[in-house]
């Protein structure tokens, strides 16, 4: 089996956001980028698929040089190989056809990716390159069974599960359940440093959205506490102040 995980580079949680350019640039100074947390579970169940010599797992990742170190970082956790399209990440559009042009010539048998990147939420890379490379897209997957070109695959859905089966080729986005995260060893980050990691250059994509600007959280207002027993007084500052009742 020939897999495909798509892993983003995306800002570490604790890290400061800022930004730059009257709040049009991302700043990056300082800031830690690790692999997108998703994407990592999906890495992790690519490569349990592909133990035992079951199968190939190659990452791809669409970013300029800078995201080398993450790239390495998914060799390292068991990827046998990797790609990188040499350009920056615009929108979900744009990086989904960066995919889709890769693995149209490339026949992967099943398509892994996050179920969204933790810096924009967008869910949106699994649905566009199912559709762009015409074959099934399921996201949010807890839990996934392939017996030969069969997948099953189970969702949590409002008051219940969903489960829906569907054959390969097909793109999936996990989330949280369907794999523990794979800790690289010693061997595995040692090993990477040898691996491929093929650079191409992007092909040209329609700009069909852009960046206008970045607005941050509105900064939180003070807190007042009051006593359990002061009902009345409660539930007037929730009527005259908050304005909520």
């Amino acid at each position: 089996m020939k897999i495909l995980v798509c892993i983003s580079n995306v800002p570490d949680t604790t890290s400061k956001i800022t930004f730059t350019n009257d709040n049009t640039t991302f700043n990056t100074t300082g800031v830690q980028f690790i692999i997108n947390p998703y994407d990592e579970i999906a890495l992790s169940k690519a490569v349990e698929l592909a133990e035992g010599g079951k199968g190939t797992v190659t990452v791809i990742n669409v970013g300029d040089g800078s995201t080398d170190a993450t790239i390495r970082k998914a060799l390292a956790i068991g990827a046998d190989n990797a790609v990188r399209i040499d350009a920056a990440p615009r929108d979900a559009w744009f990086v989904a056809n960066q995919i889709a042009n890769y693995a149209k010539d490339n026949a992967f048998d099943l398509i892994l990716t996050g179920r969204e990147s933790i810096d924009y939420n967008g869910t949106q890379i699994a649905a566009i390159l199912g559709e762009l490379l015409h074959i099934p897209s399921i996201s949010i997957a807890k839990k996934m069974d392939i017996a030969g070109d069969s997948v099953s695959i189970e969702r949590e859905i409002e008051g219940g599960k969903e489960v829906l089966t569907a054959k390969l080729p097909i793109v999936v986005g996990t989330a949280e359940g369907i794999a523990e995260p794979k800790i690289p060893n010693m061997r595995g980050i040692m090993s990477a440093r040898t691996k491929p990691l093929e650079v191409l250059e992007p092909s040209s994509v329609d700009t069909l959205s852009h960046i206008v600007k970045y607005e941050t959280p509105a900064p939180r207002g003070t807190v007042k506490l009051v006593d359990a027993t002061e009902v009345e007084k409660l539930v007037s500052l929730l009527h005259d102040e908050a304005k909520v009742i």
